[in-house]
């Protein structure tokens, strides 16, 4: 007898978790650094552009997906375009595995910073730094403590604690997920808008920082990677390209509004995304600290550096930003392993107790792995720790990478493969609002044209930088001679990317080929 599929208990429900699974650390942290970057007001155009003309459209296909189907991800594209459509769903879901692995690790390091604002040792004006075999360094600040809590066996609890707390928010499925994001979206509005408001209202100047954030660069809209930034941000924003959105949808009722649906859980993360940034501009701009494009950097060192600057409560603050961070974390992990345990138990007919304690024991093994406290770099550095080496590689290959490589594959087989007039039609017989042709053209041609440039784009610049980082500086820094072993450290962002796709695309082999008990289409 085939198990009923859990449902929503309402719409408000799914679009608080739909919208929570898109808003997380990027937004609070990653918007402000793009928007500083890529131009100030002047970024909002191509903003703009690529939520219309790609974020909600891949959505609504997303969604239109999970509704049509009432599949998880890849037994939702075995049904749009065969064999072929299933291996790019479990694609999706190893890499979206892979991301939950080290963005875990970043949530650890976020309770870590939490308790150490909560005792005030992140606002220390000076911390020693100790390691290894090492004679201790001495750093500034919130910086200083992060080095200092990742060089110790902190982190390694924590990454336990948050893989449990994951396992318990999505132990009954929609019932606990849909409860959890009841209490969690709104916490996270309501402790936003109170920190723009501190910010905007507060601080002297610090409504002039909000400006800076709106004040257009026209310059800079000259410029390709502008866009190509614009196009990354939106994508990466809104959670596609995991499989978790279609698999949110597919535990919608069958005739929801998914036109509806897309653009209110989209327009819900931009807000949120906007309001963040002029919450971080406000406070940055008043103690004149720069933002910068780096998730690690904005999150654990300058955000923090503005808050140990405030002039009262900084240990209140401090800790109410690191809660935030988390509560936002938390919302978008669950998605993950729910996208994962979807795909697990719609394959292979397991319960969810036992394809969720798989998942806690490779998810806490990979994630500890991360955070293991082995000092490669004593300048101590971005990639100072093994962890931190280990997130940065993988980290880019999968999410800025691997999303992009989902969402070009994923409009290729609905739009040629299957073609998208079946997704369209459904959608248009249950939404207020009908899709035209346009939609066709954008899904077939218009989104897998420009994602396809940006991933190229993506693969020149990263393997410029990062090829002269670890040949030249790392093997620097580590003293070693010409020969085999410079050139494997020199090589490692190139060996981190065989490594994910070969590894990813083989089990995704796999688990195609091997014989499921999923339902197949009449």
């Amino acid at each position: 007898m085939t198990e009923q599929r859990a449902q929503w208990k309402s719409k408000m429900g799914f679009i608080l978790a739909a919208s929570g699974s898109a808003i997380g650390l990027g937004n609070i942290v990653v918007f402000s650094g793009n928007a500083y970057k890529f131009g100030g007001g002047a970024f909002y155009l191509p903003y703009f552009v690529a939520l219309f003309l790609i974020g909600i459209p891949v959505m609504i296909m997303e969604f239109g997906l999970g509704g049509m189907t009432r599949k998880s991800f890849p037994i939702a594209m075995r049904q749009a375009g065969g064999r072929a459509g299933e291996w790019v769903g479990w694609f999706a879901i190893l890499n979206a595995g892979i991301i939950s692995i080290w963005y875990v690790t970043l949530l650890a390091w976020v309770v870590g910073m939490g308790l150490g604002a909560m005792t005030n040792k992140v606002f220390v004006d000076t911390v020693t730094v100790d390691w290894v075999g090492g004679t201790g360094a001495p750093m500034q600040g919130p910086q200083g403590y992060f080095f200092q809590m990742i060089a110790g066996w902190l982190p390694v609890v924590c990454v336990i604690v948050v893989w449990a707390l994951n396992v318990i928010i999505t132990w009954r499925g929609t019932q606990t997920i849909e409860k959890a994001v009841k209490v969690f979206v709104p916490l996270m509005w309501v402790a936003m808008i109170l920190l723009v408001v501190q910010g905007l209202f507060f601080l002297d100047g610090g409504f002039d920082g909000g400006k800076v954030l709106f004040t257009p660069h026209k310059e800079a809209l000259g410029q390709l990677s502008v866009w190509q930034g614009s196009v990354s941000q939106i994508l990466f924003t809104l959670s596609l390209g995991f499989g978790v959105m279609t698999a949110y949808a597919s535990y919608l009722p069958k005739k929801s509004d998914m036109t509806h649906n897309a653009v209110t859980t989209s327009l819900l993360n931009c807000g949120f995304e906007w309001i963040a940034g002029a919450a971080i501009f406000s406070i940055l701009f008043v103690y004149a600290i720069e933002p910068k494009a780096s998730t690690l950097a904005m999150m654990y060192f300058t955000v923090p550096w503005g808050i140990k600057a405030l002039p009262v409560n900084h240990q209140v603050f401090g800790t109410a930003f690191f809660l935030l961070l988390l509560v936002a974390g938390l919302t978008s992990s669950i998605s993950l392993v729910e996208a994962v345990v979807a795909a697990a138990r719609d394959k292979f007919r397991a319960s969810r107790m036992k394809v969720l304690a798989i998942v806690f024991v490779i998810g806490v093994v990979g994630s500890v792995l991360c955070s293991l406290p082995t000092i490669v770099d004593q300048d101590l550095k971005e990639t100072g720790t093994l962890g931190l080496l280990l997130v940065d590689l993988f980290g880019h290959w999968s999410f800025d990478t691997g999303l992009i490589i989902v969402a070009i594959l994923e409009c290729i087989v609905i739009g040629w493969v299957m073609g998208v007039d079946k997704i369209r039609a459904y959608v248009n017989d249950n939404s207020r609002f009908n899709l035209g042709l346009w939609f066709n053209a954008l899904i077939k041609w218009v989104i897998p044209g420009s994602l396809s440039y940006i991933l190229i784009y993506n693969f020149v610049e990263y393997d410029a930088k990062k090829g002269a980082l670890y040949g030249s500086t790392y093997a620097a820094k580590f003293g070693l001679p010409e020969g085999p072993l410079a050139s494997i450290v020199a090589a490692l962002p190139i060996i981190a990317l065989v490594v994910w796709v070969v590894g990813t695309a083989g089990v995704a082999l796999w688990l195609t080929r091997s014989k499921g008990a999923e339902e197949e289409t009449a």
